[in-house]
C-alpha cells in the first residue's frame, strides 16, 4: 500500500497524463475517503480538472463531491467549491442540484473559500450565464469584501458575465468605474475597468 506522499506523487504525475485521466476517474475518485486531509484535497482538485473535460463520468458521484460542502476543513471546501465549478462549466446540468448551496460560499468565514467560490462562478458563467440572473448583488457584496485577494478577483465575475450578459452588469457599470478610479489597490482598480470595458463593449455577445 503506499504512503501519503507516493500517492501525493503519483496524483502529480496523473495531473500531467490527461490521456489517461478518463480511465483514472474511479481511482481518484476512491481517495476521497482516504484518512489524510491533503489527499482529499489534492484529488477535489484533480476531479475538478478531469471533470471539466469528462462530466459525465462523474454523473454518479456530485453527493460525494459536494459532501465537502460541509467540511470543518476550509481546504477540503475550497477544493469541493473549485471542483464545482469546473464540472458545471463541463455542463451545467450535473451540478443544478447544488447550486443554491454553492453560492452560500459567497459568505464563507474563509477568504480562500470565497476566492474558490469566484472561481467556480466564473467557470460555470462561461458556459452557462443565464442562472446568475437576481443573484449579482451577492458578488456586488464581494467587491467590497474585507480580504484584498477576494476583492481582486470579484470584478472577474462581471467581466465574465459582462461579455455574455452584460445587461445583468448594467446596474453595477458606475460603481464599478467608481471602484476603478479610486480603490487603493491597482488590480482592483484593473479588474474593474476590464468588467466595465467587458459590458458595455459593442463586442459584448451573448453565448
Amino acid at each position: 500500500m503506499l504512503n501519503e506522499a507516493e500517492i501525493y506523487k503519483e496524483l502529480g504525475i496523473l495531473t500531467d497524463k490527461k490521456d489517461e485521466w478518463e480511465e483514472s476517474i474511479p481511482y481518484v475518485l476512491s481517495l476521497l475517503t482516504h484518512d489524510s486531509v491533503k489527499i482529499k484535497a489534492k484529488a477535489l482538485w484533480l476531479i475538478g480538472e478531469m471533470g471539466l473535460i469528462y462530466p459525465m463520468a462523474l454523473k454518479e458521484d456530485m453527493d460525494m463531491i459536494t459532501s465537502f460542502f460541509d467540511s470543518t476543513d476550509a481546504v477540503l471546501r475550497e477544493r469541493a467549491v473549485n471542483a464545482t465549478g469546473r464540472i458545471g462549466r463541463g455542463d451545467f446540468l450535473l451540478i443544478k442540484p447544488y447550486f443554491i448551496r454553492l453560492l452560500g460560499f459567497a459568505s464563507d468565514e474563509v477568504a480562500k473559500v470565497r476566492l474558490s467560490f469566484i472561481w467556480a462562478c466564473e467557470n460555470i458563467a462561461t458556459n452557462t450565464p443565464d442562472i446568475y440572473e437576481g443573484h449579482m448583488e451577492i458578488f456586488e457584496k464581494l467587491l467590497y469584501d474585507a480580504d484584498d485577494r477576494v476583492r481582486m478577483e470579484s470584478p472577474e465575475i462581471f467581466r465574465v458575465l459582462g461579455k455574455r450578459r452584460p445587461e445583468f452588469v448594467a446596474p453595477y457599470i458606475e460603481q464599478l468605474r467608481k471602484i476603478a478610479e479610486n480603490d487603493e489597490n491597482r488590480v482592483v482598480r484593473i479588474h474593474c475597468m476590464g468588467a466595465v470595458k467587458a459590458a458595455t463593449s459593442k463586442k459584448s455577445e451573448e453565448c
